[in-house]
């Protein structure tokens, strides 16, 4: 007896450890990539933003001088306020409809299919395409698609995307209109997936639609709820080519995010340092905030 318990766990021992080597050996590719593309040019980026560069050569290592600069800059604190508006307004414009649109979607009970088809048609089309379609239907003239309305009713065109009062708002809702058709379908599966008898039970109670939708699904998906604010806030937070194609990050700075900053310094302006030091800055704010979000899932998780 004491053979055999050795053997058999010698036997499962070996095949631990092979279980062990064939993942290893799938997740290496894997691994490989991460290292080249994304874990080395971060630690090296946050070790150069301490040098002095000469093009992408750190030359002399000068402590916090780039991280002066930059926070001393007088663009900074502008375009860090540039871009929480950025993340204010797409929590205004594009947190809830999704959810709303979900909802109705798993309410009806024709056209479902066509209707998911129409919504998911900005998803498949190239992220450049969706950008230069809404810079033409902002356009400042009667060429614009929205002044072509306005001229309709005897209005005069409007700047829209050159009117620095309202420039951010405009771009977050052509990056709402882009991004609806992932996060609306993540909700619609989630909302799929409740449990029917709650439903029923529900409406054998007289709750219609609108008190199904507060005192139902809201209830069973709020985790999902809680995990995509952090998502959006880190996914917003690094918002860069919207204002780089659509408005040069104008009229007078007032759409430039720190995203595109971070671009202006490292590849117009020949001031690599100081892209690093910014890049590092904006790295560790997301560092804090994907932590939390790891923290929320795993309560999420706990939860469910």
């Amino acid at each position: 007896m004491v053979l055999e318990d050795k053997k058999r766990l010698k036997l499962q021992k070996k095949q631990k450890i092979k279980l062990s080597l064939s993942a290893w050996v799938l997740l290496l590719p894997a691994v490989i990539v991460l290292y080249i593309m994304i874990w080395r040019p971060s630690v090296m980026g946050i070790v150069w933003s301490f040098f002095k560069m000469k093009g992408y050569t750190p030359t002399e290592f000068i402590g916090f001088e780039n991280y002066i600069r930059v926070i001393g800059d007088t663009q900074f604190l502008p375009v860090l306020w540039n871009t929480v508006q950025y993340v204010f307004w797409s929590f205004v414009i594009g947190f809830i409809p999704p959810v709303i649109i979900a909802f109705m979607l798993n309410e009806m009970l024709h056209f479902r299919n066509g209707l998911r088809t129409i919504i998911y048609l900005p998803a498949i089309l190239p992220g450049i395409t969706i950008l230069l379609l809404w810079y033409f239907i902002y356009y400042p003239n009667e060429v614009g698609m929205l002044n072509m309305i306005l001229s309709k009713f005897g209005m005069e065109p409007y700047i829209w995307l050159n009117d620095s009062r309202f420039t951010i708002l405009y771009i977050v809702i052509e990056m709402t209109w882009a991004g609806f058709p992932g996060t609306m379908f993540l909700y619609y599966t989630t909302i799929q997936g409740i449990d029917l008898s709650l439903y029923e039970a529900a409406t054998i109670d007289g709750a219609g639609p609108l008190r199904r939708f507060i005192h139902v699904s809201i209830p069973q998906i709020s985790g999902l709820l809680v995990l995509n604010i952090i998502r959006q806030l880190i996914g917003v937070f690094q918002v860069m080519q919207e204002p780089m194609v659509m408005t040069g990050g104008g009229p007078n700075g007032a759409s430039t995010s720190l995203g595109y900053q971070l671009y202006q310094y490292g590849f117009v302006q020949g001031r690599v340092g100081q892209a690093l030091a910014l890049g590092t800055i904006t790295f560790f704010i997301l560092i804090f905030a994907t932590c939390f979000y790891f923290y929320l899932n795993k309560k999420v998780e706990e939860n469910q």
